[in-house]
């Protein structure tokens, strides 16, 4: 809108100017070799400036609603056009072109309306201002203009109309290419993720279902195991059958990626259980505010991931004997912040740290959110991710 706006005070700027121009060159003319303007309405050099202001204003201004009313722009700008025809070195009739072309562009559909438009307001001053023998309105009129001006005139008629379907059919053409692009862009990507859908079950899904019965073969055949054992037996167990069911969540959303993806932050305290330790304590609190609505099923699931690799990172590597799991749901965004005592040691230094720290600062960039990891005085670390709890609906 603000585009076509200063394209209507430009277009009045400009013709107004040049309008002028050629006024200043009439004059100049008529000094040096007696050549006098035409006449103009309102009479000789009776308010040229403001007669040639108004028109211009007149023929330009519509041009700001040209994307909202097309056909009444041009309308009004041809019929502005026809009205400042006897003005002279007046060149509105470019503007309603411009009118015209835009007007075919935005309703391609009224493309031979518009062109019998312009047509008209071609050969109207054609008609009305040709020069012919024996005064104004003869006999015959108007089978006695020449053919030549005629011919002119529709020609400088159609050249609007056809540059402004041409301009639609190349605006079709490339949204048809753009169309074609994100389907076959869309048809790679669901070939990718149903071929990482079938490796993930054939290798990953079939490794853990063998790591599920052994260890529950293990506790049935030693029945009399001592209790760090059991325990140890127990949560190989749970731990497997909880991958196995995130990796049927994620085959599922591989095939559907609108289904939601599995575990969520509510989720975080079975995690910490999972994960607890006799050495190593986790500690969840988990608090909103009042006015706090759902969180987005991605803001949710991604929470819960950046939990789990920065919780996961501090009970195996960190040493630690305690960690804090904090989140907090605030009104725009979520905060999860998971801090322990260990030594201190960088993540990125951790084996097969590095990875999970870039999936981790993948996530939160993806949801236009931040990562920051750093050392918490005055020993351990400290892993704060922030997410806007607006994205990812």
């Amino acid at each position: 809108m603000a585009a076509d706006a200063l394209l209507a005070l430009a277009s009045a700027i400009a013709v107004y100017a040049a309008a002028s121009w050629e006024r200043a060159l009439w004059d100049l003319s008529g000094a040096s070799g007696g050549v006098t303007a035409p006449p103009v309405p309102g009479g000789p050099g009776v308010g040229i400036p403001l007669v040639l202001a108004a028109f211009s204003v007149g023929v330009a201004a519509p041009l700001a609603l040209r994307r909202r009313f097309p056909v009444s722009v041009a309308l009004v700008s041809v019929a502005v056009a026809l009205l400042g025809t006897g003005v002279p070195g007046w060149s509105g009739r470019l503007v309603a072109a411009v009118a015209l072309c835009s007007a075919t562009y935005h309703r391609p559909r009224q493309a031979p309306v518009l062109l019998l438009l312009s047509v008209a307001s071609a050969l109207t001053p054609i008609l009305f201002a040709t020069p012919l023998p024996g005064g104004a309105w003869p006999p015959g009129f108007p089978a006695r203009v020449s053919p030549t001006p005629l011919a002119q005139g529709v020609l400088i008629a159609v050249a609007p109309i056809a540059v402004g379907y041409a301009l639609y059919l190349h605006r079709e053409r490339a949204e048809q290419q753009v169309l074609l692009h994100q389907a076959q862009a869309a048809r790679v990507v669901a070939e990718e993720r149903a071929w990482i859908a079938r490796e993930i079950h054939d290798a990953v899904g079939h490794h853990l279902t063998a790591i599920r019965m052994q260890a529950n073969a293990a506790r049935h055949v030693l029945p009399d195991a001592p209790p760090p054992a059991a325990r140890a037996l127990g949560t190989v167990a749970d731990l497997s059958a909880s991958a196995l069911r995130d990796v049927r969540l994620l085959l599922a959303a591989l095939r559907d990626e609108h289904r939601p993806t599995g575990a969520t932050l509510a989720d975080v305290p079975a995690l910490a259980d999972r994960l607890s330790a006799p050495g190593c304590r986790v500690h969840v609190t988990i608090d909103r505010h009042v006015a706090a609505g759902p969180l987005p099923a991605l803001v949710d699931h991604a929470g819960y991931r950046l939990a789990q690799e920065a919780l996961t990172n501090a009970v195996r590597h960190a040493a630690a004997t305690r960690v804090d799991v904090r989140i907090h749901q605030g009104l725009d965004t979520v905060t999860i912040l998971i801090e322990d005592d260990g030594q201190g040691r960088p993540p990125s230094s951790r084996p097969s740290a590095g990875s999970g720290l870039r999936g981790m600062r993948e996530r939160a960039d993806l949801l236009g959110g931040r990562l920051d990891i750093g050392p918490r005085p005055p020993h351990g670390w400290r892993v704060e991710a922030v997410l806007p709890t607006h994205s990812g609906g």
